[in-house]
């Protein structure tokens, strides 16, 4: 999985910076497959809870039950999720495919080992 929720009984300080109008939640990064935007495995991301996105927005998305975090492009009425990673190739949504938008990521949060 490339993301995974914040245990209820983890606190984490949103900066307001990040809190736009509506409902926001928080998310911890486990994959790299956006690592060419600086987010990184560990990381946590604020993202603005939302059923809608622009091209080159970055999503939480449910595709097929399984939650991704890729750069949302639509064009002639398809669908493409695109890593921010050269290894990887795009996802290509399909009718048949099951494909949610949960939300946009409006901020990253990176805690520095000591």
């Amino acid at each position: 999985d490339p993301i995974e929720p914040i245990p209820q009984t983890e606190r984490i300080e949103v900066p307001k910076s990040m809190l736009g109008r509506g409902e926001t939640f928080a998310l911890r990064v486990k994959g790299t497959s956006m690592r060419d935007d600086g987010i990184l495995p560990g990381d946590v991301v604020v993202v603005q809870k939302q059923d809608m996105a622009r091209n080159g927005q970055t999503v939480i998305a449910l595709l097929n039950g399984e939650a991704t975090i890729k750069t949302y492009h639509r064009k002639a009425g398809m669908i493409e999720l695109h890593p921010a990673n050269d290894t990887m190739t795009p996802i290509l949504v399909h009718e048949t495919d099951t494909f949610h938008i949960e939300g946009i990521v409006v901020g990253v949060i990176r805690h520095l080992k000591r």
